[in-house]
């Protein structure tokens, strides 16, 4: 009998082990187009982690048809070839691109808009969880040439150079004469982003005489070049440039600091997605959207210059401008890189909030912290009535709390602020929609 069992655990062993992915027979496995943000180094490096977790060997990228263009080549141990193609033209070509049939995944420095989302509902929905992917907090960085003097600018006022409206550093308090402006263009997430977070809430177009780039390095390196330029880049691009600190509404000013960026309270943060229609059925486009999501995929998030999602504890120094009971809490606790958001317009978890709840949990259990150690604060959006912002900053607390709860987590405490201590203006819905948060705190 025992002979048996024995030769049973041969043929069936405890740990099954998965398949390898099918290799098609001609073209690529998998085809990503979209954001220059990811597509310029943050998603070959994770199709390459990817691909050497999947087994294969010599895993190398190579230039393809055109500019911003890449395909990552890898060996099955059979000597098959496995190519994945990368194409970074900007967030807007990626969705066209899965319209079209011509991509895979949309790699996204933007959340989907509404037209798009209409437009592809023949492939499902793609605001659901299994569709819409956080892989990486990024933040936009105001750049200027390092002899600068400027050290803070606030979104109204950056609405304003960026149109033309205040055309010279003197108009700022600075010195140097005519303000020369770079952005990105319109195919570009990050242009979409600036545009939305800074342009369009103030009422302003983007002046026609801003020169404007494709490239994010090209455009970081022509600022710190120019003594009277000042442009907007992702966080990774700021290279030889000087960052600003930036004030929305009654925010504190905050610069594009990591923790800042990672809890997204500071102004200009923003996510990184990969879109995966829900009627895909390419194995390729699944495994990558997973190993993104991972603890290596996140490492190699961190080592290409974005914010990883990974859950750490900080320390939060008490200021006279927090609530009195704020402060308390900050001085006895920490607080994880983590805010909890919700869908907009509702108390329901957003998806990142949903994936970001087992990175809690995980935290939470690792550290031994799942019996009244922990403390969720909550905030609302300023309106009329300061009870219902009080009132709705602990509901959304409490609906954090049910989450938590079927995970083995006993809280210590539920605390509302309201509308006190806002990271972003409430005169838009991006805003509001910041200040709709839930932070956790430990002890």
């Amino acid at each position: 009998m025992r002979l048996r069992v024995l030769f049973l655990l041969v043929l069936f062993p405890l740990f099954a082990v998965s398949a390898p992915l099918p290799v098609p027979d001609q073209g690529p496995a998998l085809r990503i187009q979209g954001s220059n943000t990811i597509g310029a180094a943050l998603g070959p490096a994770l199709v390459k982690g990817m691909m050497e977790q999947q087994g294969l060997q010599a895993v190398h990228s190579e230039p393809a048809h055109g500019t911003n263009e890449q395909r990552v080549v890898g060996k099955t141990r059979q000597g098959k070839t496995v190519t994945i193609e990368v194409a970074a033209h900007g967030s807007s070509t990626g969705f066209h691109a899965l319209k079209t049939s011509t991509a895979d995944l949309a790699a996204s420095s933007r959340p989907i808009k509404d037209s798009e989302l209409v437009d592809l509902e023949p492939l499902g929905d793609l605001k659901s969880p299994e569709a819409e992917h956080v892989i990486a907090i990024d933040g936009l960085a105001i750049i200027l040439n390092p002899q600068n003097p400027l050290n803070t600018l606030d979104t109204a006022q950056l609405a304003q150079i960026f149109n033309g409206d205040i055309a010279t550093w003197e108009a700022l308090g600075g010195a140097g004469g005519a303000i020369h402006l770079y952005a990105r263009d319109d195919q570009s997430g990050t242009y979409d982003t600036f545009k939305e977070l800074v342009l369009n809430r103030h009422g302003k177009p983007l002046a026609a005489g801003a020169k404007r780039f494709e490239s994010s390095e090209q455009l970081s390196d022509a600022v710190s070049k120019d003594p009277q330029g000042i442009g907007f880049i992702g966080l990774p691009y700021v290279r030889q440039a000087k960052a600003v600190a930036i004030v929305d509404g009654d925010s504190q000013p905050m610069l594009p600091m990591n923790s800042l960026i990672a809890t997204e309270d500071y102004p200009l943060s923003r996510r990184l997605f990969f879109y995966l229609p829900p009627s895909s059925r390419n194995p390729w486009a699944k495994a990558l959207v997973d190993f993104s999501q991972s603890g290596k995929g996140q490492a190699m998030v961190a080592a290409s210059g974005f914010i990883a999602q990974h859950v750490q504890a900080m320390t939060v120094e008490p200021r006279p401008s927090m609530p009195e009971d704020y402060q308390a809490i900050a001085r006895n606790a920490q607080r994880l890189t983590v805010n909890f958001r919700f869908e907009e317009g509702s108390a329901s978890l957003d998806n990142k909030a949903r994936q970001d709840l087992q990175r809690v949990v995980a935290y939470l259990k690792s550290h031994d912290k799942l019996d009244k150690q922990v403390t969720l604060v909550g905030f609302g959006d300023a309106k009329n009535d300061p009870q219902r912002a009080a009132l709705l900053s602990k509901l959304r607390g409490m609906a954090v709390r049910r989450e938590l709860v079927k995970s083995g987590v006993v809280l210590r405490d539920i605390r509302g602020f309201g509308a006190q201590m806002p990271v972003a203006a409430n005169t838009a819905d991006e805003g509001r929609i910041k200040n709709r948060r839930v932070e956790v705190w430990v002890y």
